[in-house]
């Protein structure tokens, strides 16, 4: 047998046990410091949960001033002013105070001071939609059309530094306390606890690559992204707050709107953040409206779909096949191949559920389900205006394909089994 000789620094040499026990300590501290690293990225306090957002109508910063013979009477007048006031600002006709009273679902305090025989207070009112609904002129707003999901990652400069959910902020706390529950725009809106602070940074909006966006979309259930900018200059300690606010969207970190606030110290910054989150849901609503926040088709997964006129070309072709084929006879169509050679399509039956806040909008559902590939046919099984409906669907082939279908048409498709929820 050959032997082969090993240049100098690849032969292995021997060591005394007191540096193999020094290398093999310095390498399980090494491996240690990192595990803490890792583990400090991901522990802790990161992100703040938000709120539920109800459908309600809801109207905020109602300042009051009340007196009364004692406290609470003073406290109960100022809540019927607010009530009053509010029903004002949401644009409701003039009715008597019990009427009002019957609408209202909750009073918010935001602040408050009570006295003797005073009540100053800053209050927030929330009608029931159900029952103020048809006296408001926002009863409208509730057949709006509705956004996909959109994931919301709200980044913030402040101090020279970007971040998003890597520390609890001022404008993620904003985000996630605010109530979306008028609004046209349905946020998808990131804790950042976990993981998450490691996969939603201040760096994601500057990614390009789609199948990363598909990816992290997907984790979230969103068809595309929204990108609130909020950049903080501090004039000197303790003076005003300039804030600089850039509303942006879909991957390509496309440029809708911005604008400036000022906060006369570091006390009003959560009041400015508060009131240009407002103005930053206008704009995306405004978009909406205007059709820039339609999903990018290219996060949406790639399933090839047949077009309609081909499929019905290629059946065409098929028909003189089947024309000249020998027809077989009884004995043969009894035979163990028999069921093979029929090879009957299957019909599936699939539940959609839709949101019908018109009948324009069950029409337009009705319409696209109907023109998918596949679909025999549709009919509606409950219809609830204002809600959520349901139609039964017929369709040949599998429940994949049909929701493959229907997300080509713009839905957001969810569900499985033999049951789908869509919306645009």
């Amino acid at each position: 047998m050959q032997s082969v000789a090993l240049p100098r620094f690849l032969r292995i040499s021997r060591f005394s046990p007191a540096v193999v026990l020094l290398c093999g300590l310095a390498l399980a501290l090494a491996l240690a410091l990192i595990g803490q690293r890792l583990l400090a990225q991901i522990e802790g306090e990161r992100g703040i949960l938000p709120i539920a957002t109800s459908a309600d109508i809801e109207v905020n910063g109602i300042a009051v001033n009340t007196t009364g013979k004692d406290a609470e009477e003073a406290r109960l007048n100022g809540w019927r002013e607010a009530q009053r006031e509010a029903w004002k600002k949401a644009g409701g006709p003039a009715m008597a105070d019990g009427v009002i009273d019957s609408m209202v679902t909750a009073v918010v305090i935001e602040r408050e001071q009570i006295g003797p025989r005073r009540y100053i207070a800053t209050l927030g009112v929330i009608f029931d939609r159900a029952r103020a609904g048809q006296y408001l002129g926002g009863a409208g707003k509730g057949s709006r059309a509705h956004s996909a999901p959109l994931l919301v990652l709200p980044v913030l400069y402040s101090g020279g530094t970007a971040q998003m959910f890597e520390v609890r902020g001022p404008w993620q706390r904003a985000w996630a306390q605010f109530k979306f529950g008028q609004s046209p725009i349905d946020y998808v809106r990131p804790s950042g606890a976990g993981g998450e602070s490691l996969l939603l940074t201040a760096g994601q909006p500057g990614r390009r690559s789609r199948i990363w966006w598909r990816n992290v979309l997907d984790q979230f259930g969103a068809s595309d992204v929204l990108i609130p900018i909020a950049r903080l200059e501090r004039q000197w300690p303790g003076g005003p707050v300039r804030g600089t606010f850039t509303a942006r969207y879909g991957p390509d970190n496309t440029y809708l709107g911005s604008f400036a606030l000022t906060a006369k110290d570091e006390a009003a910054v959560p009041a400015m953040l508060n009131t240009a989150l407002a103005r930053i849901d206008r704009i995306y609503a405004q978009a909406l409206a205007d059709g820039l926040l339609r999903p990018d088709p290219t996060l949406m997964p790639v399933r090839p779909l047949l077009d309609p006129a081909l499929v019905a070309l290629l059946a065409q072709g098929e028909k003189p096949k089947e024309a000249d084929a020998p027809k077989a006879d009884a004995s043969t169509a009894s035979g163990p191949d028999a069921e093979k050679t029929e090879a009957p399509a299957t019909l599936t039956t699939v539940t959609i559920q839709f949101a019908s806040p018109d009948k324009d909008a069950v029409d337009a559902a009705m319409g696209a389900v109907r023109g998918a590939p596949g679909v025999q046919s549709a009919a509606t099984t409950s219809l609830a205006m204002g809600g959520i409906s349901v139609m039964r669907v017929s369709y040949k082939g599998d429940v994949s394909d049909l929701a493959a279908a229907l997300r080509a048409r713009g839905f957001t498709v969810s569900g499985g089994g033999s049951s789908l929820s869509i919306r645009r």
